[in-house]
C-alpha cells in the first residue's frame, strides 16, 4: 500500500492506473478507522477498481466548540487496517496542503436544501465545511466512484446534491450502517462513551426502530411521532437534538405522495453526540 503526503504525489500515481485502464475508488475518511470504515473499503474492492482512502481530519467542518483538536488520530493503527482489507493507496495530507492559503479564508461550497435543518441546524457552517472539502478531494483524487457510509445520511444527500449541481463525473455509493451487536451504529465518536454510556447508546437505534415500525404499521402522524421519540430518548437519559422524518431524497417535510422515507435522529449522552437514521418503505402499504 502506497501513501502519499502530496496531491502531487498522489496525482502521479493516479495517472499511472489512468494509463493502464484502471478505475479509481475513492474512500473519504477522518481516519480513527473502524469496521465501518473497512466495509467501505471491501464494497470498492468489490468494483474492481484501484481503492484510495484519504484521512484527513477537516479543520472546516467543525464548529469552534466542537471537538477538533481531541478528535482521535491513529494513523499507523489506520494504515494497518487498511493494508490488510486491501486498499492501494491511503492520502494523508496535511491542513496546510489541503488548504495551502488558509482555511479561514478558504472558497467554501453551500449545497441548499439538503443542508438545512437536523444537523445542518445544529451545527451551523458543517456542511459547507463537507461540501469543501469533498469537492477538493474530488479534484485531487479525481476519482470514478466515491463511497460513504449511510450512518450520515444527511451528509450523503449532500454530497449527492453536490455532484449533481457541480457535474462531477463521480459515481456516488452509498453503503449500509454497520452496528454493533446491540444496534449501535459504529462511530468514531462511541470512544467518548463511558462504560455507563455505552449501555445506554443501543436505545437510540431502538427507539428509531420503535418509530419505523409504527410508519410502517400505518401510522403517518409523522410529527407526533417524532415528539414521542424524543421524549422516548429524555427519558433513556439523553440529551436530544431532533428526531425528524423526512422524504428520502429531499430532506424535505413528507406529503400524502412520498413513499420513501428516512427517520433522522441526534443525541448526545454526556458529551458524546451520536447520530442515527433508518429508512422505511410505504410502497404496497397501502
Amino acid at each position: 500500500m502506497f501513501q502519499f503526503d502530496t496531491v502531487a504525489e498522489l496525482r502521479a500515481w493516479v495517472q499511472g492506473c489512468r494509463q493502464r485502464g484502471e478505475r479509481i475508488a475513492l474512500v473519504p475518511t477522518m481516519g480513527n478507522l473502524h469496521a465501518g470504515h473497512i466495509k467501505l473499503v471491501t464494497e470498492a474492492r468489490a468494483l474492481g477498481a484501484r481503492v484510495v482512502v484519504s484521512i484527513f481530519v477537516n479543520p472546516t467542518q467543525f464548529g469552534p466548540n466542537e471537538d477538533f483538536e481531541r478528535y482521535p488520530r491513529t494513523l499507523d493503527e489506520d494504515c494497518r487496517q487498511l493494508r490488510e482489507a486491501g486498499a492501494d493507496a491511503v492520502f494523508t495530507p496535511s491542513v496546510a496542503e489541503v488548504y495551502p492559503g488558509g482555511h479561514q479564508v478558504v472558497t467554501r461550497i453551500e449545497v441548499p436544501q439538503v443542508s438545512e435543518g437536523m444537523c445542518g441546524a445544529a451545527r451551523p457552517g458543517h456542511f459547507a465545511g463537507v461540501a469543501t472539502v469533498v469537492a477538493k478531494l474530488f479534484n485531487m483524487v479525481q476519482p470514478n466512484v466515491a463511497l460513504f457510509g449511510c450512518k450520515d445520511y444527511q451528509q450523503l444527500q449532500v454530497i449527492r446534491r453536490l455532484v449533481r449541481d457541480l457535474c462531477f463525473p463521480i459515481e456516488i455509493i452509498g453503503v449500509p450502517t454497520v452496528r454493533e451487536t446491540d444496534g449501535l451504529a459504529m462511530s468514531s465518536r462511541n470512544g467518548y462513551l463511558t462504560a455507563e454510556q455505552r449501555a445506554q447508546a443501543s436505545m437510540l437505534y431502538q427507539i428509531l426502530s420503535e418509530t419505523r415500525a409504527a410508519i410502517a404499521g400505518g401510522s403517518r402522524e409523522y410529527a407526533a411521532l417524532e415528539q414521542v421519540a424524543m421524549a422516548r430518548l429524555a427519558g433513556a437519559g439523553f440529551a436530544p437534538e431532533y428526531v425528524c422524518v423526512r422524504d428520502a431524497v429531499l430532506l424535505a417535510v413528507p406529503t400524502a405522495a412520498d413513499d420513501e422515507l428516512v427517520i433522522l435522529a441526534a443525541a448526545r449522552l454526556g458529551n458524546t453526540r451520536l447520530i442515527d437514521n433508518l429508512t422505511v418503505s410505504l410502497r404496497h402499504k397501502g
